[in-house]
């Protein structure tokens, strides 16, 4: 009896607690339900959706899930609160909204948003004032949109704001006063806009909690406040590429909080002063480059140990690195390049990571340091266009990981030892032009697969180009131009999948181009420059048929036109796109391109022995630019395939022995702007088209039976209209000069005789000296891309 009544309450109890525990299950669920999205804040959801377009071609995805059949607080970048189910963070980042924001708008009935994040979405034109009513943002971010306006008055009354994101844009106005009632603002970032900031000097002590602030790329022509101390809690501080004038900001280096500084691109002044910076600074990130600093490096900026980065490049510095850098023990890396610095290079920078100095006039090392060469820290080394001089600096072979190594425009000499291989395996640039190395390229490229830039020009190297390149598989730009290399073409880098320019201009290279079993290599092309060599023989009418990436133009390839301007080589490829230079004959001036573009195709085989046809083929290189054949004893007519060279910028087919009409087709290229037809043998009337009437008359001098010239030459110097009285005319002049030839012949000597006489031959009229004159001439340019 007694088992029984126990079963009975225990069966009880459990019954209670299953019927307690499913009400308490239910309460909560049904709580929870009544705190998810309310109907006026879906409402106001979907108003704001509804406000702007839909595009068919790309319709949004993140507002594809806004509809009244699923609950709010669950859509696409939207956050409710857990107990009131009020939206309080909107972030519809990259969603193509692709319209302005009304002052109407569902947007600022949301009344209880904290964040809001509609940055890249396509929004344009005036943020209205209701932006206001959002009184409890704490996150506002309009960034990289198209919004105009003065914004910051709407935004001053924001006063739990912590985070304003406004850069990228077309904002306006000046900063208002009412904007130092955002004290609890954090972090600010108002760069690439159109604000002035002529109240910043007021506004500045007042924002006693931000640790933020980004004010880059704006068009501020104001100085920094003179006293930035009160800024207790500023740690990030960055202030680049602005118009800001004045002195050396010291009262900013006395925040302790302070950890990165942004200076780089002003027209800040004077000497670096820090004053009294903290003892206990936390800056590790001090970027002061592209501003009018003078004087000095300051002995006590080694008193900022906790230095990581310091970039001083491109100011006005004179005189030593002092050696009291050897205390920022934290240091990895520095750059100090285009100042004008001297003396002795400290032996403590070969430990860091990163060192630039470039464009300076150090003629000479420092002892090391212990340790400083163990080759476990440098990965880039840029000592180019200094007064640096002697051997091949040996202690460079220690660095085992370096990426990039810049010793150009100095005075090095000697040979390039073949130690170097040690520091080949992660190297991605060398840089070795401008110097007088001597001997042989050595054979170090065995483990350099990563290599992707090599400049060895203007040396004086010789012998044959190392067989080991064939290891480079990355390998985008080879040149070994201005040296005294003697070799055939080197048919075999055609195994290289990346290489995109490859110069051998003036060296000793020899022999025929062609070959059957690479008929169709160097696919990946884009530059080749083999001028001024011994290279001859024949070109196959199919010789450039299959030479695809001067076919593809960069639209194609990318599929798209976003940036494509502005690529340049080294940007896609080689991590460091400042050894990626040269130099080739452009429109008839030798020109120093400083970067080299990413659709510029070229091809220049002049001053070589080449006969025989210009292949056809040619004409099938529709992104071509630059056509340079000149030079050579190419044969018959100009191929009328030319005329699909819709790009052609420049033309020079001068001195072969071209014969037949100049193709009237190519006065329908709209961008050749400079061609040459001169010394051949070409014939019939010079075509009337606008790209040909406005060159100079040098373009078609030395052609005997070439005719309707007056327009371009004038009729003084106008060969006569018909072709037989031109060649008749010329033969006496013919005459006098090969008599004079074999008279200077017998005098000094027949060698010396027949090179005048070829002179005075080839440079019978004034326009050849004048055409000689302007090819010497050399220029520094940056090409951009079209």
């Amino acid at each position: 009896m007694i088992p029984s009544q126990s079963n009975s309450f225990s069966g009880s109890v459990i019954t209670l607690y299953f019927f307690l525990l499913g009400s308490l299950v239910l309460r909560t669920l049904a709580s929870s339900r009544l705190h998810y999205c309310r109907h006026d804040q879906r409402d106001a959801l979907l108003e704001f959706k509804h406000e702007f377009p839909v595009s068919e071609s790309k319709p949004s995805p993140s507002l594809s899930s806004w509809n009244k059949t699923s609950d709010c607080c669950f859509w696409e970048g939207v956050t409710c609160d857990d107990k009131s189910g009020e939206v309080v963070s909107l972030d519809l980042s990259y969603v193509l909204l692709n319209n302005s924001l009304k002052p109407t708008s569902g947007l600022f009935k949301l009344q209880q948003l904290q964040n809001l994040t509609l940055s890249d979405c396509h929004l344009y034109g005036e943020v209205t004032s209701s932006l206001g009513n959002l009184s409890r943002l704490t996150h506002l971010d309009l960034s990289s949109n198209q919004l105009t306006g003065e914004v910051l008055a709407s935004v001053s009354k924001l006063n739990q704001l912590r985070d304003l994101l406004l850069s990228e844009n077309s904002f306006s106005g000046n900063i208002p006063t009412s904007f130092t009632n955002l004290t609890k603002l954090s972090s600010l970032d108002i760069s690439s806009n159109q604000f002035t900031l002529e109240n910043f000097s007021f506004i500045l002590p007042n924002l006693t909690s931000l640790s933020s602030l980004n004010v880059a790329s704006n068009h501020f022509k104001s100085t920094l406040p003179s006293d930035m101390s009160g800024l207790h809690n500023l740690k990030y501080f960055d202030v680049r590429e602005n118009s800001f004038v004045g002195t050396f900001p010291t009262s900013l280096f006395t925040i302790p909080s302070l950890q990165i500084v942004y200076l780089e691109g002003n027209q800040f002044m004077g000497p670096i002063k820090f004053g009294n910076i903290s003892s206990s600074s936390r800056l590790w990130d001090l970027n002061l480059a592209d501003n009018k600093f003078d004087g000095p490096i300051p002995e006590y900026i080694s008193e900022i140990h906790s230095l990581i980065v310091l970039d001083l490049s491109h100011n006005n510095l004179v005189g030593p690195i002092p050696t009291s850098i050897s205390k920022l023990v934290n240091l990895q890396h520095l750059s100090l390049s285009n100042n004008t610095l001297e003396g002795e290079v400290p032996g403590c920078l070969w430990g860091l990571m990163t060192v630039t100095l470039s464009h300076n006039s150090f003629n000479s090392f420092g002892k090391s340091s212990s340790g400083a060469l163990d080759g476990e820290s440098m990965q880039e080394l840029d000592l180019g266009s200094n007064s640096l001089g002697g051997p091949f600096p040996h202690w460079i072979c220690k660095q085992r990981f370096l990426k990039y190594l810049d010793l150009s425009n100095n005075l090095f000499n000697g040979s390039i030892p073949p130690c170097l291989k040690n520091s080949t395996y992660w190297l991605k640039g060398l840089v070795l032009r401008n110097n007088s190395f001597s001997g042989f390229l050595p054979d170090v490229f065995v483990n350099a697969s990563m290599l992707l830039s090599l400049d060895v020009s203007y040396n004086r190297l010789e012998g044959k180009l190392p067989k080991s390149l064939i290891n480079c598989t990355g390998m985008e730009l080879l040149n070994v131009g201005s040296n005294i290399i003697k070799d055939t073409f080197p048919s075999w880098l055609v195994s290289l999948p990346s290489l995109r320019v490859l110069i051998l201009r003036s060296n000793a290279f020899y022999g025929s181009l062609y070959y059957d079993h690479i008929s169709f290599g160097f696919q990946h092309l884009r530059l080749i420059d083999i001028s001024q060599n011994g290279f001859s023989g024949t070109l196959s009418p199919l010789y450039f048929s299959n030479w695809r990436e001067m076919v593809t133009s960069v639209l194609e390839e990318n599929g798209s036109n976003i940036g494509t301007e502005d690529w340049y080589m080294g940007e896609k490829g080689p991590e460091f796109s400042h050894s990626n230079s040269m130099t080739m004959i452009y429109k008839g001036v030798e020109t120093d391109f400083l970067r080299i573009p990413y659709s510029f195709r070229a091809i220049d085989f002049s001053g070589n022995r080449f006969f025989g046809n210009i292949p056809e083929s040619v004409g099938l290189l529709k992104e071509l630019r630059l056509l340079n054949l000149s030079g050579n004893s190419f044969t018959s007519n100009i191929p009328q395939s030319l005329a699909n060279l819709t790009n052609l910028e420049t033309l020079d087919l001068s001195r072969n022995q071209l014969s037949g009409h100049i193709p009237r087709d190519l006065g329908s290229l709209s961008f050749l702007s400079t061609m040459n037809f001169s010394h051949n043998l070409l014939e019939g009337p010079v075509p009337l088209g606008t790209q040909f009437q406005s060159q100079h008359c040098s373009t078609f001098m030395d052609n005997l039976r070439l005719y309707g010239l007056e327009k371009i030459c004038g009729k003084a110097h106008a060969p006569s209209s018909t072709p037989l009285e031109s060649e008749e005319f010329s033969e006496p002049e013919e005459q006098v000069i090969n008599w004079l030839a074999a008279a200077i012949a017998y005098g000094p000597g027949v060698f010396c005789g027949l090179v005048i006489g070829h002179i005075f031959f080839t440079a019978h009229k004034h326009e050849w000296f004048m055409e000689k004159f302007h090819r010497n001439k050399r220029r520094v340019v940056t090409i951009s891309a079209r």
